[in-house]
């Protein structure tokens, strides 16, 4: 199983800023957001263990 780079992170959070209208100061926003996305669809997968997911931001 293979970790979420932090370049995925990066490119799925400005893609949502951007789609957002590219709102300032809240890219940390983005960033757990997009972090959240990319977990849920490993987790999806299969890809990631299920208590890996327990500690993100809502």
């Amino acid at each position: 199983m293979a970790g979420l780079s932090e370049e995925e992170i990066r490119v799925r959070a400005y893609h949502l800023w951007t789609e957002a209208g590219e709102p300032a100061g809240q890219m940390d926003t983005f960033w757990y957001e997009a972090e959240k996305q990319l977990l849920a669809e490993r987790r999806e997968l299969g890809e990631v263990p299920p208590g890996l997911t327990d500690n993100l931001p809502v």
